[in-house]
C-alpha cells in the first residue's frame, strides 16, 4: 500500500465505529428494521426468588418473547472435588455432603458405594445398614420434593404452599437429627456402614410422619391442582419431549414426565432396592404440570418404601467388621448419640498398644484403597447423581468426579424457554429443580 494510499484508508476508517467483534456497528445497525427487530438482553439473576440465588441467566427478548436463553453458573463455586484429594477416605464424606445441600444422604450413599466398591467390600456391607440407607434417603427424597413444591410454588405466586412444603419438612429434618445429631450435612453415610445406629426415638418419629403425610398431600392438592392460575401457569409451559430428554442426558421426574420410566432404583438397582413393591410414577406430557404431577406420586411412592425399611430394620450392627474400615471409636449411647465410650479409651489408653496405634492411624491416615477407578450411580431427587472414583493405592482420594443432574439438567432451560414467554422461564426453571451447591461443586 502506498503513502497516499493508506492516508486515504485511514481518513476513511475514521469515523467509523467496530465492535469487539470486528463488525462495522453502522452495518449492523442499517441491517436491522427498528420496528420488527427490537431486542434487548437481560440479565435474570443471580437473585432470590426465581433463579435460585446463584443461577444468572441471559435472555435475549422481543417483546416478551424469549429468543435466546443462556445459563451462567459458577458463583457458589467450593472446590469440593479438588478438597477430597487432600483429606482421608472416611472425611471424604464431610464434604460430599455440603454438595447438594437439600439431598445430603444421596451425596454421602453414592460416595460411599463409590468407594466400598474400590475395597471390594460392597457385599459385606450389613443387611441393617443397608436398610438404613434406603430409610434415610427416601425420607431425604420427600424432603427435597417439599421444598420444590414450596419453592416452585412461591415462584410462580402460590405464596401459602411455601409454608406448607417448609412445615413438613421441618418435621423430616427434626428425624435427622434425632438420627444423626444434625439437620443438614450430616456425614452420616460412611464407607462400610453408617456413622451410628437409628434410636427406638426415630422409629416413632417416623410412623407418625407416615401416618399425617397422606393427609397433607390432600392439602397440597387441594390448594393447587385445582386452582386456574397454578394450571395455566404450568400446563403445556416448558414443554421438553422425551427425545429432548435423552438428546440432553436429562434424567429423574423431569425425563419421567415426559414419558420414560428411567428409575436407576428398577433398571440397575443398588442397596437392595429390587427387593422393594414400588412404582415408577411417569406422565405424558412433558411439561411443567406433568412434573408437579410425578414429584407428588414420588413422595407417595417413597412413603411405601419408608414403610417396607422400618418393618426391616432388624437387630444387628450397623459398620462392617473389619475395624481396618470401620470408623475407630466405640460410639456410645448418649445424649447427642456421639463420643469414644470409656471401656474404648481405657483400652487404647492403658491396655493394649497395638489398639492405640490402630486407632491412631486411622484417625490420622485413614485406611488404604487398592488403585483402581470405578463409576456408581444411584437415583437422587434430581436425577442420576453419579461418582467416579480413582485410587492411587493411598489413604487418600486421587480423583472424585460427580455426574451432578443439577447441571446435566439445566442444559434444558434454553430449549425450554427459547420460543416462550419470559414469565415462563421462571416456571421451567423451577421445573427442573436445580441445586446450585450441586451443580457449583
Amino acid at each position: 500500500m502506498t503513502t497516499s494510499n493508506y492516508a486515504s484508508e485511514h481518513e476513511t476508517d475514521e469515523g467509523r465505529v467496530f465492535t469487539v467483534t470486528g463488525g462495522d456497528w453502522d452495518t449492523i445497525v442499517s441491517g436491522t428494521d427498528p420496528i420488527n427487530d427490537e431486542r434487548i438482553v437481560v440479565n435474570m439473576g443471580p437473585q432470590h426468588p426465581s433463579t435460585h440465588g446463584v443461577l444468572r441467566l441471559i435472555l435475549e427478548l422481543e417483546g416478551e418473547t424469549v429468543r435466546e436463553a443462556r445459563s451462567v453458573i459458577g458463583y457458589l463455586h467450593t472446590g469440593i472435588e479438588k478438597n477430597l484429594e487432600y483429606r482421608n477416605w472416611v472425611q471424604g464424606s464431610t464434604f460430599v455432603t455440603r454438595m447438594d445441600y437439600l439431598a445430603p444422604i444421596f451425596n454421602e450413599t453414592a460416595y460411599a458405594l463409590a468407594v466400598e466398591k474400590l475395597l471390594g467390600i460392597t457385599d459385606d456391607i450389613t443387611e441393617r445398614a443397608t436398610t438404613i440407607r434406603v430409610l434415610m434417603m427416601e425420607l431425604n427424597r420427600i424432603s427435597s420434593h417439599l421444598v420444590w413444591l414450596a419453592t416452585t410454588g412461591m415462584e410462580l405466586g402460590a405464596i401459602s404452599i411455601m409454608l406448607y412444603g417448609f412445615r413438613e419438612r421441618e418435621y423430616i429434618l427434626d428425624i435427622f437429627e434425632t438420627i444423626t445429631g444434625l439437620r443438614m450435612n450430616h456425614a452420616y453415610v460412611r464407607p462400610g456402614g453408617v456413622a451410628q445406629d437409628v434410636p427406638d426415638d426415630a422409629v416413632r418419629k417416623i410412623r407418625e410422619f407416615l401416618k399425617m403425610m397422606p393427609k397433607k398431600l390432600k392439602e397440597y392438592e387441594d390448594l393447587l391442582s385445582g386452582q386456574p392460575i397454578w394450571t395455566e401457569r404450568t400446563k403445556g409451559v416448558a414443554v421438553l419431549d422425551v427425545t429432548g430428554c435423552v438428546a440432553l442426558g436429562i434424567t429423574g421426574p423431569v425425563l419421567r414426565s415426559a414419558g420414560l420410566a428411567w428409575d436407576l432404583r428398577k433398571t440397575m438397582p443398588y442397596c437392595g432396592y429390587e427387593t422393594y413393591e414400588f412404582d415408577v410414577p411417569t406422565h405424558p406430557d412433558g411439561d411443567v404440570w406433568g412434573r408437579y404431577q410425578v414429584r407428588l406420586a414420588e413422595i407417595r411412592e417413597s412413603m411405601k418404601l419408608v414403610e417396607q425399611a422400618l418393618d426391616r430394620l432388624k437387630p444387628g450392627p450397623v459398620m462392617v467388621a473389619d475395624r481396618k474400615i470401620a470408623w475407630p471409636a466405640q460410639l456410645a449411647i448418649g445424649v447427642d448419640g456421639m463420643g469414644n465410650s470409656l471401656e474404648h479409651v481405657a483400652k487404647i489408653m492403658g491396655q493394649s498398644m497395638e489398639s492405640l496405634i490402630h486407632h491412631f492411624k486411622l484417625v490420622t491416615e485413614g485406611f488404604r484403597v487398592p488403585p483402581g477407578q470405578v463409576y456408581v450411580a444411584i437415583e437422587a431427587p434430581r436425577g442420576e447423581l453419579g461418582v467416579h472414583a480413582v485410587s492411587d493405592g493411598g489413604t487418600r482420594p486421587y480423583r472424585v468426579h460427580y455426574r451432578e443432574p443439577s447441571f446435566v439438567n439445566l442444559q434444558a432451560l434454553p430449549a425450554m424457554a427459547e420460543g416462550g414467554l419470559i414469565a415462563d422461564v421462571i416456571a421451567g426453571g423451577a421445573s427442573l429443580d436445580p441445586v446450585m451447591g450441586g451443580c457449583d461443586r
